[in-house]
Protein backbone atom coordinates (compact mmCIF):
# COMPACT_ATOMS: atom_id res chain seq x y z
CA UNK A 1 0.00 0.00 0.00
CA UNK A 2 1.45 3.73 -1.09
CA UNK A 3 1.49 6.33 1.51
CA UNK A 4 -1.15 8.26 -0.13
CA UNK A 5 -2.93 5.08 1.25
CA UNK A 6 -2.22 5.07 4.79
CA UNK A 7 -5.54 4.49 6.85
CA UNK A 8 -7.57 7.29 7.35
CA UNK A 9 -9.17 7.72 10.80
CA UNK A 10 -11.04 11.03 10.31
CA UNK A 11 -14.69 8.92 10.00
CA UNK A 12 -15.29 9.06 14.23
CA UNK A 13 -16.64 5.88 13.78
CA UNK A 14 -15.36 2.70 12.99
CA UNK A 15 -17.88 1.93 10.22
CA UNK A 16 -17.30 4.67 9.20
CA UNK A 17 -13.38 4.90 8.68
CA UNK A 18 -14.05 1.52 7.09
CA UNK A 19 -16.14 2.82 4.57
CA UNK A 20 -13.03 5.29 3.93
CA UNK A 21 -11.45 2.24 2.69
CA UNK A 22 -12.41 3.49 -0.45
CA UNK A 23 -10.94 6.92 -1.73
CA UNK A 24 -12.14 9.88 -4.10
CA UNK A 25 -15.62 8.93 -4.17
CA UNK A 26 -16.30 11.78 -5.68
CA UNK A 27 -14.30 11.48 -9.28
CA UNK A 28 -12.43 8.02 -10.26
CA UNK A 29 -13.00 5.56 -6.73
CA UNK A 30 -9.62 4.16 -6.07
CA UNK A 31 -9.50 1.10 -4.23
CA UNK A 32 -6.92 0.49 -0.51
CA UNK A 33 -8.10 -2.67 0.13
CA UNK A 34 -6.96 -4.71 -2.63
CA UNK A 35 -6.40 -7.96 -0.95
CA UNK A 36 -6.61 -10.01 1.70
CA UNK A 37 -3.24 -8.50 3.78
CA UNK A 38 -4.66 -4.96 3.47
CA UNK A 39 -7.89 -6.27 4.76
CA UNK A 40 -6.15 -7.49 7.67
CA UNK A 41 -4.10 -4.91 7.92
CA UNK A 42 -6.97 -2.13 8.53
CA UNK A 43 -8.40 -4.57 10.78
CA UNK A 44 -5.38 -4.71 13.08
CA UNK A 45 -4.90 -0.87 12.61
CA UNK A 46 -8.23 -0.20 13.92
CA UNK A 47 -7.12 -2.24 17.10
CA UNK A 48 -9.20 -5.75 15.89
CA UNK A 49 -6.85 -8.47 16.76
CA UNK A 50 -6.98 -11.03 14.25
CA UNK A 51 -5.45 -14.29 15.78
CA UNK A 52 -5.81 -16.72 12.73
CA UNK A 53 -2.83 -17.17 9.87
CA UNK A 54 -3.61 -16.10 6.41
CA UNK A 55 -6.33 -18.95 4.69
CA UNK A 56 -7.18 -19.77 1.57
CA UNK A 57 -10.83 -18.06 2.66
CA UNK A 58 -9.48 -15.15 3.16
CA UNK A 59 -10.17 -14.06 -0.63
CA UNK A 60 -13.99 -14.80 0.16
CA UNK A 61 -13.57 -12.38 3.39
CA UNK A 62 -12.27 -9.50 0.78
CA UNK A 63 -15.13 -9.83 -1.28
CA UNK A 64 -17.51 -9.93 2.10
CA UNK A 65 -15.71 -7.04 3.09
CA UNK A 66 -16.24 -4.72 0.02
CA UNK A 67 -20.28 -5.98 0.12
CA UNK A 68 -20.22 -5.09 3.67
CA UNK A 69 -18.61 -1.20 3.07
CA UNK A 70 -21.14 -0.17 0.08
CA UNK A 71 -24.10 -1.84 2.19
CA UNK A 72 -22.61 0.15 5.08
CA UNK A 73 -22.48 3.18 3.44
CA UNK A 74 -25.55 3.35 1.39
CA UNK A 75 -27.60 2.76 4.58
CA UNK A 76 -25.89 5.55 6.48
CA UNK A 77 -26.13 8.21 3.96
CA UNK A 78 -30.10 6.71 3.58
CA UNK A 79 -30.14 7.12 7.13
CA UNK A 80 -28.52 10.58 7.44
CA UNK A 81 -30.62 11.66 5.01
CA UNK A 82 -34.18 10.74 6.85
CA UNK A 83 -34.71 7.94 4.55
CA UNK A 84 -35.06 4.27 6.10
CA UNK A 85 -31.87 2.12 4.08
CA UNK A 86 -32.70 -0.48 1.25
CA UNK A 87 -34.25 -3.85 3.09
CA UNK A 88 -31.19 -6.08 0.94
CA UNK A 89 -28.67 -4.01 3.04
CA UNK A 90 -30.37 -4.34 6.36
CA UNK A 91 -30.12 -7.66 5.55
CA UNK A 92 -26.39 -7.90 4.95
CA UNK A 93 -25.72 -5.76 7.61
CA UNK A 94 -27.46 -8.28 10.45
CA UNK A 95 -26.29 -11.15 8.99
CA UNK A 96 -22.70 -10.06 9.22
CA UNK A 97 -23.20 -8.79 12.51
CA UNK A 98 -24.37 -11.84 13.93
CA UNK A 99 -21.47 -14.21 13.15
CA UNK A 100 -19.81 -12.68 16.64
CA UNK A 101 -22.12 -12.53 19.07
CA UNK A 102 -20.77 -9.84 21.81
CA UNK A 103 -20.02 -10.58 25.45
CA UNK A 104 -22.93 -10.11 27.27
CA UNK A 105 -22.38 -6.61 29.25
CA UNK A 106 -21.43 -6.46 33.05
CA UNK A 107 -21.93 -3.76 36.23
CA UNK A 108 -19.70 -2.52 37.57
CA UNK A 109 -19.12 0.22 40.98
CA UNK A 110 -16.48 2.68 39.54
CA UNK A 111 -15.82 5.84 41.69
CA UNK A 112 -18.68 4.86 43.65
CA UNK A 113 -21.13 4.85 40.71
CA UNK A 114 -22.46 1.93 39.46
CA UNK A 115 -21.85 1.56 35.94
CA UNK A 116 -22.52 -0.35 32.99
CA UNK A 117 -19.64 -1.45 31.20
CA UNK A 118 -18.79 -1.88 27.92
CA UNK A 119 -17.58 -5.38 26.99
CA UNK A 120 -14.37 -5.31 24.82
CA UNK A 121 -13.99 -6.42 21.09
CA UNK A 122 -12.88 -9.79 21.46
CA UNK A 123 -10.26 -10.95 19.50
CA UNK A 124 -11.02 -11.88 16.14
CA UNK A 125 -10.57 -15.61 14.93
CA UNK A 126 -10.49 -15.17 11.61
CA UNK A 127 -11.43 -12.08 9.42
CA UNK A 128 -14.98 -12.79 9.25
CA UNK A 129 -15.13 -12.04 12.58
CA UNK A 130 -13.55 -8.71 12.22
CA UNK A 131 -16.32 -8.12 9.62
CA UNK A 132 -18.74 -8.94 12.03
CA UNK A 133 -17.25 -6.38 14.80
CA UNK A 134 -17.73 -3.34 11.71
CA UNK A 135 -21.36 -4.41 11.27
CA UNK A 136 -22.29 -4.27 15.14
CA UNK A 137 -20.70 -0.66 14.82
CA UNK A 138 -22.86 0.12 11.99
CA UNK A 139 -26.15 -1.65 13.76
CA UNK A 140 -25.34 0.40 16.82
CA UNK A 141 -25.25 3.65 14.49
CA UNK A 142 -27.92 3.58 12.64
CA UNK A 143 -30.83 3.90 15.04
CA UNK A 144 -29.12 6.47 16.83
CA UNK A 145 -29.34 10.31 16.79
CA UNK A 146 -25.86 10.55 15.78
CA UNK A 147 -26.59 9.03 12.35
CA UNK A 148 -28.32 12.46 11.39
CA UNK A 149 -24.99 14.14 11.77
CA UNK A 150 -22.90 12.22 9.29
CA UNK A 151 -21.68 14.20 6.71
CA UNK A 152 -19.21 13.74 3.17
CA UNK A 153 -16.39 15.96 2.95
CA UNK A 154 -16.90 18.89 0.99
CA UNK A 155 -13.56 18.76 -0.47
CA UNK A 156 -13.66 18.23 -4.51
CA UNK A 157 -12.80 14.66 -5.26
CA UNK A 158 -12.64 13.70 -1.34
CA UNK A 159 -16.02 12.37 -0.22
CA UNK A 160 -14.61 10.77 3.11
CA UNK A 161 -17.49 9.87 5.11
CA UNK A 162 -17.25 11.22 8.91
CA UNK A 163 -19.54 11.92 11.64
CA UNK A 164 -19.99 16.43 12.77
CA UNK A 165 -19.26 16.18 16.15
CA UNK A 166 -18.39 20.23 16.09
CA UNK A 167 -19.86 22.32 18.56
CA UNK A 168 -22.13 24.51 15.91
CA UNK A 169 -22.60 21.21 13.47
CA UNK A 170 -20.89 23.13 10.76
CA UNK A 171 -18.44 20.79 9.78
CA UNK A 172 -17.27 20.59 6.06
CA UNK A 173 -13.99 18.77 5.86
CA UNK A 174 -13.32 14.88 6.46
CA UNK A 175 -10.25 17.29 8.38
CA UNK A 176 -8.65 20.33 8.10
CA UNK A 177 -5.10 18.91 7.77
CA UNK A 178 -6.19 16.75 4.72
CA UNK A 179 -8.72 19.10 2.95
CA UNK A 180 -9.90 22.31 4.93
CA UNK A 181 -6.49 23.89 4.42
CA UNK A 182 -5.96 22.60 1.20
CA UNK A 183 -9.52 24.00 0.22
CA UNK A 184 -8.75 27.31 1.66
CA UNK A 185 -5.15 28.08 0.04
CA UNK A 186 -6.94 27.24 -3.96
CA UNK A 187 -9.56 30.04 -2.65
CA UNK A 188 -7.23 32.38 -1.53
CA UNK A 189 -4.67 31.79 -4.36
CA UNK A 190 -8.09 32.17 -6.85
CA UNK A 191 -8.69 35.57 -5.15
CA UNK A 192 -5.52 36.81 -5.04
CA UNK A 193 -5.37 36.14 -8.89
CA UNK A 194 -8.68 37.44 -9.50
CA UNK A 195 -7.50 41.22 -7.53
CA UNK A 196 -6.38 43.94 -9.59
CA UNK A 197 -2.95 44.66 -9.42
CA UNK A 198 -1.70 48.10 -8.20
CA UNK A 199 -1.07 50.61 -10.73
CA UNK A 200 2.59 50.83 -11.30
CA UNK A 201 2.50 54.38 -12.59
CA UNK A 202 3.65 52.45 -16.11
Amino acid sequence: MSSKDAWLRYGGRMCLDFVNTLRDRARVPRETLTGPQDLRGWLEWAGLTVTARPAARDADALTAARELRGAVDRAVLAAADGALPAPADLALLNRTAAALPLPAPQLAVVDGVLVNTAAAAPPCADLTAGLALIAQDAVALLPSPEVRRVRVCGADGCALRFVDRSPAHNRRWCSMERCGNRVKARRHLARTARSPRPDDGG
